[in-house]
């Protein structure tokens, strides 16, 4: 696998991780970054319903989609 430099939003948030001194910290940071991609989600999800790009037959097929990946020994 090819290392790739880090991007400006990585070196951000290693700059950010370099305050966080204690287990509450990291928590806290780890809870904004997930409500801020879960917000993400929602607001992408939002905007192809309302283009017509995803409907509730495709959320129906999801819910019954097997997504397990088979190992090969």
């Amino acid at each position: 696998m090819k290392s790739e430099p880090f991007n400006p939003v990585q070196l951000h948030l290693l700059k950010m991780f370099s305050y966080a001194k204690d287990e509450r910290a990291l928590e806290e940071i780890r809870k904004s970054l997930t409500t801020y991609f879960a917000q993400r989600v929602e607001e992408d999800m939002d905007r192809l319903w309302d283009e017509g790009l995803w409907d509730q037959d495709k959320n129906e097929a999801i819910l019954k989609e097997h997504l397990r990946i088979l190992y090969n020994d």
